[in-house]
Order: structure tokens, then C-alpha cells, then sequence
């Protein structure tokens, strides 16, 4: 009994520690990389000619033979059959830089091109620029667009016809193309423009007539390839992109757009070295950018892929990534 009410007690036994919880980071797959830019570029290529993929990488003999005859026609190419500009845009867009002249001076500047009016009062009264009253004079809506706005809609205004004019089959099919890519990089450009210290209506400007001599292009491919050529190879395509870029080059001269466009022309004829100018590095990235985007919205292009690796850089990755953010919010509203 003493031993039983004297005993040692025993302390009660205590569970052993739970081991310490540790946090786990969710696992986030990594995205898969997009093609490289020349591959984007071949296949943009061959979306607005309208072609199938590559079979072979290397140029054939007769691709080379007819590369170097349409070197020849380019270097040949009379600029003076161009569409002229009309004269109310170089007007006009001088007049947009005068912070002096008054809205009803504008408003009779515009007034000389009836399809220009009509092109000023739709977007005055497009859901973007409606306002509590309704527009009620073409003064009315060239003092609500403001002088940004209407420079950039008497540009599209001017460079929609030229661009679209087309002939021959494949010109039949590319002009629509090149429109829609124009618009895109136009609007990249703008954005970039702001981030790269250029006059944001210029960078506009680049990005709309960087592909002009294109068109001229692929009119010379339906009067001079042969259709024995095939699908081209991307050797052949890209020579003839090359040779679309220095007649872009030559229009913009013979429109005698501002020295600082002219300048990322040149630039982009220069290629691949990179561009100097801070014009140069906007067109170098938004031409890639508007492509990529047209592609996307044909299905052509997965929008969900890591497009890093395939933008030149002349720009930080961050601020690509948000142009491309940009370009899909204006051109491809709603949940996509």
C-alpha cells in the first residue's frame, strides 16, 4: 500500500511534435516558346500571299534566277507612278502642328475632301469619343477629336485606298492583309513611341507606311514568277521582302514624309544590323508585334505562347509584353 501511495509518478506521456508544415509553392508550368522571329516573319509572309509552308529552306535555281530579275525591276522601279499623296494631307498635317490655328480653319482644311469629312464625323461620333450633345458641325467634332486624333484619322483616311489597291491574284488577296497589319503596327508603334522618347504621330506614321512597297512585291510576283516556283522557300520569300523594303523606302521619300521616317526606313532596309534611331527600334519591334497579332486573331498563331524570345530587343521584355497587351485590348475586344 505505502509502495503503491509513495511511488515515483510517472509523467504523463505527451504526443510527439508534428512535423513542421512547410508551404508549397504551386507549380506553374512554364509556357512554351514562340517560333523565332524569322519564322513568325515567313509565316506572316505566307499568310498574306496566301501561300502554303515551305517544303525545302534553301532557294532553288530558278527562285535565285527570278530574285535577281525582280532585284533588277526594283532598282528600275519608277516611284513616280506611285499614288500622289493628296494635298490635303501634307496640308493638314502641317496645320495640326500650328497650336495657333483655330478649329473652323482646321474644319475648311478638312471640308475639301468630302470622304475625309465623312471619315472625321464617324469616328466624332463613335462610342469611344460620344459625347452629352450630339455633334452638330464638322468644327464641332475636329475640336472634339483634338489635333492627336485627327491627324492619325486623316492618315488612315490616306493610306487605306493605297495600301488595299491591289492587282493580280495574289495582290487580290494580300491588300486586305496588309491594311489590317498596317493599322496594327501603326497603333504598336504609337505605343512604343511614348516609351521610346519619338514624337508618337510620327512613330504612327511609320508604322503605317513600313510595308508599302510590299504590295508593289507581290505585284511583281504575279507578273514575273513563274508558276513552276512552287510555295517559295523562305530564302526566296525573304529576298523578296528585302527588295519590298527598300521600295517602301523609295515611296516614302517621293511623299516626302518627315526625316525622322525616312530615317527608320532606311534603318529597316539596313537590316539585320540594328537600328540606331529611336524611330528605328519602335518600327524594329512593332512590325513583329503586329504581325504576331494578325496571325493570332487568324488562328494561326497560339496567343497563349512565350513571345520573350521572338521580339527584337530593342525595347525591355516588360514593355513589349504590355504593347502586346495593348494591340489585343484594341483589336480584339471581349474576354479574348
Amino acid at each position: 500500500m505505502w509502495r503503491r501511495l509513495f511511488a515515483a509518478r510517472k509523467a504523463p506521456t505527451r504526443p510527439a511534435p508534428a512535423p513542421p508544415i512547410v508551404a508549397v509553392a504551386p507549380v506553374v508550368p512554364e509556357r512554351e516558346a514562340a517560333p523565332p522571329l524569322a519564322v513568325v516573319e515567313d509565316r506572316f509572309h505566307r499568310f498574306v500571299l496566301g501561300l502554303p509552308p515551305a517544303v525545302g529552306e534553301t532557294a532553288s535555281a530558278a527562285e535565285q534566277a527570278t530574285l535577281r530579275r525582280l532585284e533588277a525591276i526594283g532598282e528600275r522601279f519608277d516611284v513616280s507612278g506611285l499614288p500622289r499623296l493628296p494635298s490635303v494631307l501634307p496640308q493638314l498635317l502641317r496645320a495640326l502642328r500650328n497650336d495657333n490655328l483655330a478649329g473652323s480653319q482646321l474644319a475648311a482644311m478638312i471640308g475639301r475632301d468630302p470622304v475625309l469629312v465623312g471619315e472625321v464625323m464617324r469616328v466624332a461620333g463613335s462610342a469611344h469619343f460620344r459625347s452629352a450633345q450630339p455633334i452638330h458641325s464638322l468644327q464641332h467634332a475636329v475640336v472634339l477629336l483634338g489635333r492627336d486624333t485627327l491627324r492619325r484619322v486623316a492618315t488612315l483616311h490616306v493610306m487605306k485606298p493605297i495600301l488595299q489597291a491591289s492587282a493580280g491574284m495574289r495582290g487580290h488577296m494580300a491588300g486586305p492583309w496588309l491594311w489590317e497589319h498596317a493599322e496594327r503596327c501603326a497603333h504598336a508603334a504609337a505605343f512604343l513611341g511614348r516609351h521610346g522618347g519619338c514624337d508618337p504621330f510620327e512613330a504612327f506614321l511609320a508604322g503605317m507606311v513600313c510595308h508599302t512597297g510590299t504590295g508593289a512585291v507581290v505585284r511583281l510576283l504575279d507578273q514575273e514568277a513563274p508558276p513552276s516556283l512552287g510555295p517559295f522557300s523562305p530564302v526566296f520569300l525573304a529576298g523578296c521582302m528585302r527588295i519590298g523594303a527598300r521600295l517602301s523606302l523609295r515611296a516614302v521619300r517621293h511623299w516626302e514624309m518627315p526625316a525622322n521616317v525616312i530615317e527608320a526606313l532606311v534603318e529597316r532596309v539596313n537590316a539585320p544590323q540594328a537600328p540606331a534611331s529611336s524611330l528605328g527600334k519602335v518600327l524594329a519591334c512593332a512590325d513583329p508585334l503586329a504581325m504576331v497579332q494578325l496571325l493570332v486573331e487568324r488562328e494561326l498563331l497560339d496567343a497563349e505562347l512565350d513571345y520573350r524570345g521572338t521580339w527584337p530587343t530593342c525595347f525591355p521584355a516588360p514593355v513589349l509584353l504590355r504593347g502586346q497587351q495593348d494591340l489585343r485590348r484594341h483589336f480584339m475586344p471581349g474576354p479574348a
